[in-house]
């Protein structure tokens, strides 16, 4: 596979949103667009109870941020337009009706933690390490951040995003809430993702989507809170300390 791309499949009741880039599933803004409108669309699907979110290949679930489309930034504006991709993202997770289950089968970066932690259930195998690498271009996990809070917590968000070269393994993650299930291979997190999906989509609706509005409960600012973040994003990836770590 050489092609970026998004893509999406509906099979009894169960809609599979999957995306991919080459470069170890980087998120650049036409997959960050791409994946906030089908996810938008699966929620409004009448005929889907419950969304996978996925990436494609067996190493890396998603590496953030493209550094190809960060290097190419040159003013706040362009800065904005790329980080409010995240913002589009996180936000159409968050007020989706539907429940997104998230299949985390390697290690997450920067956005990809976003993607992991704004999923209401997120299945993984052993190799989904997870790593907030922002600060060390630069820049601060600032539109991913309050989806990572919210899932882990304020000291566990603080020692990600300080801690900016460490990685945390994916057992760290489900102590910290991360990840609700962890499993050695991804035979059997497929197996575990294949039983709660069908087993939701059997669900009521009705009572999935008043559960998701109880547990998404004080992110209503979220829609402006978001692209504040991404205006700091944005400022702060035109600095001459960004540009020098992109560069290297």
């Amino acid at each position: 596979m050489t092609e970026a791309y998004v893509k999406s499949e509906l099979h009894k009741g169960i809609a599979s949103v999957e995306f991919f880039h080459p470069q170890s599933n980087s998120l650049p803004a036409k997959i960050l667009q791409e994946l906030a409108a089908a996810i938008k669309h699966a929620g409004e699907d009448p005929d889907a109870a419950v969304i996978i979110l996925r990436s494609a290949g067996e190493k890396a679930f998603c590496a953030g941020a493209s550094f190809d489309e960060l290097a190419a930034i040159t003013n706040e504006k362009e800065g904005l337009a790329f980080f409010s991709g995240f913002a589009n993202v996180i936000n159409a997770m968050r007020t989706c009706p539907k429940f997104i289950i998230g299949r985390i089968h390697g290690k997450c970066v920067g956005g990809g933690v976003g993607l992991a932690s704004a999923v209401d259930y997120a299945i993984a195998t052993e190799a989904a390490e997870v790593k907030l690498s922002e600060l060390a271009i630069g820049i601060g996990p600032f539109v991913v951040g309050p989806a990572v809070e919210r899932k882990i917590g304020t000291a566990a968000f603080a020692a990600l995003a300080i801690d900016a070269s460490g990685w945390r393994n994916a057992e760290w993650g489900k102590r910290k809430g991360l990840f609700a299930e962890v499993y050695e291979n991804a035979g059997d997190m497929d197996e575990a993702i294949h039983r709660l999906a069908h087993h939701l989509s059997h669900s009521s609706p009705q009572a999935m989507a008043e559960v998701k509005k109880i547990l998404w409960q004080g992110t209503e600012d979220w829609d402006t809170l978001l692209m504040e973040r991404a205006k700091i994003s944005g400022r702060l990836v035109l600095s001459e300390f960004t540009r020098n770590a992109i560069a290297k």
